[in-house]
């Protein structure tokens, strides 16, 4: 990690602010107490941590304990295993729990706080069925080449010793980020928790140094430490156990889970406003905008546009009064990604604008968060607050005598403010839709001046770049895109939650190897990624890598994030037409390809859907959405027919069955699904006839039932009471 450069204001503040940071959190005493962790974000407190929370307040207050202390943190991402409650004893191993009620709070406190005994059945993706004193990670990135046949031979040389599985147990994690160009292929790097030692190791004699000295005799090997920090340690060191998260690689998310996201001292702990001191004290802009360059970060909200070269454009205008705008408009549905990093890891996203208005010259940002995300509203604004407070924005920042502040804006919920130009309207109090480009917002933007837009996750990454290293980052993804990305996985996958991996990871890595593979073992059928915008990747394509190129020569998108999984279960023709609701209710109107030609493709759908259709629609359709996406004036109109386009490519025979057969063999378009009862099974018990709420089912207590076909509205409740599966869906 880069230091801030010694001997100059900006040095002396920011050792003034660790300094201040070190002893708030000394005097709290909560590193020698024991802590219970919950997580503190929207989607934890609809799965009940706010219930979970007062119920150990409780439990604490009734005990009479000083020993013990609440930490609040934000969300990890595991969200169908929420709420997450971790507790954390000095020298001892972190134990995560999940699904955690009033219940389980009891059972925690009285069991695992009051008597030591943890909870085996109740830990976190069954994290605890193999318990051990010590826990030694391997990193298997793609740069540590050694660290899998490493670990095979560390395995290998415990049995050999007849150390106890008690006594350590191993596991691996996707990335740690130490890897430099001088160590890569020559050494791997192993972190043992709970003592939170990091080795870089190289040879079976470095093993069995370790196994000697510190896996049976509890000391560490000093001369094999690592001497830097990886930005992934503090994150593994608690969650390096849990196969969900061990498959990522956390950069933009690292704090996510282990940071109080209301406590700026903790941030400043966790190496926070490190790379803004460093950035302030060599105050050269084009330092930061080249750093950026070298990390091949391209903007994360959807379109891909190298943020190096954006903010080089508005730096280099003759203009002076410059602006900038986080982009926190999330509206794809099934997306979360900004949210979860605006509630986890707020300090992050302003350290990041911060060094983005210094390296571009803008004297003046603005947060723009669609209205629907109030708990990201506020801890944004509790983070400028406690900024400003500390000297970190407003005048003199840090001493260096630049000055910049910013504010929050409220987002209507107009999906097409996601687009850059009717943004800049909505904040200027106009109409959110599009204007004609060129010019681009970096040469005439907000009130005409020059202005930057990035998105969320954008901000986020920037702190580690400058902490780590452009190069360091660009070696983190492919040749064309450095870094990772985060999606919000869900549909039809086990473990759905925030996912974060290097851009190149396959997306079969991303769905089995994380997600856990399809619900109820189903047969993967598609992906579809980049929400209401994106493409239906097919499941014979799922080697594909996740990258910007890629996602669009297959017709789909990179977005900022939405990642949906299919299965046998869903139908292509009805996800078509659900995306294409949505963006044409969503469109701004002002041109006439998005505004008409996303009307008459969702009525051709809707014939589809319907049985009404015939063959010839579908090259209407297909006409349509190429015109559109040819001529629509703005990003919207112009990714709008992409589930179209590419469900036709890739399942046109799923159309063809509903036109000619009047099927959908997924049994979800409505209008082309029959019930029927089986005159064999049924034993005549009138549950059908009771709940049917139109009276078309007829027949005599303990005589086969029929359905009038004329009368049926097709609501399925017949369907759903019979106890004797009698009720057939056709």
């Amino acid at each position: 990690m880069a230091n801030p450069v010694a001997a100059n204001p900006v040095a002396d503040f920011f050792d003034r602010l660790r300094k201040n940071a070190d002893a708030v959190l000394a005097e709290s005493g909560d590193s020698a107490k024991i802590q219970i962790q919950i997580g503190s974000a929207t989607c934890e407190h609809a799965a009940g941590s706010l219930e979970a929370l007062d119920e150990f307040q409780k439990h604490i207050q009734a005990s009479g304990r000083d020993d013990i202390v609440i930490h609040k943190t934000g969300c990890t991402g595991r969200c169908s295993k929420e709420p997450i409650v971790g507790i954390i004893s000095p020298g001892k191993m972190p134990v995560k729990y999940e699904r955690v009620d009033r219940a389980l709070v009891h059972k925690i406190f009285s069991s695992h706080i009051q008597k030591g005994e943890p909870l085996v059945e109740h830990a976190l993706d069954g994290s605890l069925d193999e318990r051990a004193e010590l826990s030694f990670i391997f990193c298997e990135g793609r740069r540590c080449t050694t660290g899998q046949t490493l670990k095979h031979a560390f395995d290998r040389k415990l049995k050999e010793a007849g150390v106890p599985a008690s006594r350590v147990k191993t596991s691996h994690v996707r990335c740690f980020g130490a890897c430099s160009d001088e160590t890569e292929g020559k050494c791997t790097h192993v972190l043992v928790n709970p003592d939170q030692v990091l080795y870089r190791i190289s040879t079976e004699k470095d093993l069995d140094e370790i196994l000697a000295k510190h896996a049976i005799g509890g000391e560490p090997v000093e001369h094999l430490r690592c001497p830097e920090k990886p930005i992934t340690q503090d994150f593994y060191s608690l969650y390096g156990d849990i196969h969900f998260f061990n498959h990522q690689n956390r950069i933009a998310m690292r704090n996510s889970g282990i940071v109080d996201p209301e406590n700026l001292e903790e941030y400043v702990r966790f190496g926070g406003f490190a790379a803004l001191a460093t950035v302030l004290g060599k105050n050269d802009p084009l330092w930061v905008i080249n750093e950026v360059l070298k990390a091949r970060l391209r903007g994360r909200g959807g379109g891909g546009f190298p943020t190096g070269q954006k903010w080089k454009i508005a730096h280099d205008q003759p203009e002076k009064t410059r602006y900038l705008i986080c982009n926190g408009d999330e509206g794809d549905p099934g997306a979360f990604m900004d949210r979860g990093m605006l509630e986890s890891d707020p300090f992050n996203i302003v350290e990041g604008m911060i060094i983005a208005a210094f390296a571009i010259g803008a004297g003046h940002g603005f947060y723009y968060i669609r209205a629907e995300y109030p708990l990201a509203i506020k801890r944004i604004q509790n983070a400028l607050a406690q900024c400003r407070k500390a000297g970190l924005l407003g005048k003199n920042i840090m001493g260096s005598g630049w000055d910049f502040d910013m504010e929050v804006r409220l987002g209507a919920g107009a999906f097409v403010c996601g687009e850059e130009t009717a943004l800049i309207r909505s904040i200027e109090g106009e109409r959110g839709q599009p204007k004609v480009r060129p010019p681009y917002p970096t040469v005439r933007g907000l009130w005409g001046k020059p202005t930057c837009i990035n998105n969320v996750e954008t901000f986020a990454n920037i702190s580690a770049i400058i902490n780590y290293g452009g190069e360091w980052f660009a070696n983190q993804g492919t040749a064309d895109s450095g870094g990772t990305k985060v999606f919000a996985l869900a549909g039809n996958v086990k473990h759905t939650g925030l996912v974060e991996v290097p851009l190149g990871t396959p997306l079969s890595k991303v769905v089995f190897n994380i997600g856990g593979g399809v619900k109820d073992d189903k047969a993967l059928k598609a992906i579809q990624t980049g929400g209401p915008a994106g493409g239906f990747i097919p499941a014979s394509q799922s080697e594909m890598e996740v990258d910007f190129g890629p996602l669009s020569r297959a017709g789909s998108i990179m977005g900022s994030g939405g990642m949906i999984v299919l299965s046998e279960d869903d139908c292509m023709v009805d996800l078509s037409k659900f995306y294409l609701s949505f963006t044409q209710e969503e469109s701004c109107g002002k041109c006439t390809p998005c505004r008409e030609g996303t009307t008459r493709m969702l009525e051709i759908l809707e014939k589809v859907t319907s049985g009404r259709a015939v063959l010839s629609d579908l090259d209407k359709l297909e006409r349509l959405a190429k015109l559109c996406q040819q001529t629509a004036l703005c990003g919207l109109g112009r990714a709008a027919p992409n589930p179209v386009l590419s469900s036709l490519k890739n399942f046109r025979d799923e159309y063809r069955e509903h036109i000619v057969e009047k099927k959908c063999k997924a049994k979800k378009c409505v209008a082309l699904i029959r019930y029927q009862i089986d005159p064999e099974t049924c034993i005549g018990c009138t549950v059908c006839a009771r709940n049917c709420p139109v009276e078309c089912i007829s027949g005599q207590r303990k005589t086969a039932h029929l359905i009038d076909q004329e009368r049926c509205v097709k609501c399925g409740q017949c369907f759903e009471v019979c106890r004797f599966d009698a009720v057939e869906r056709v």
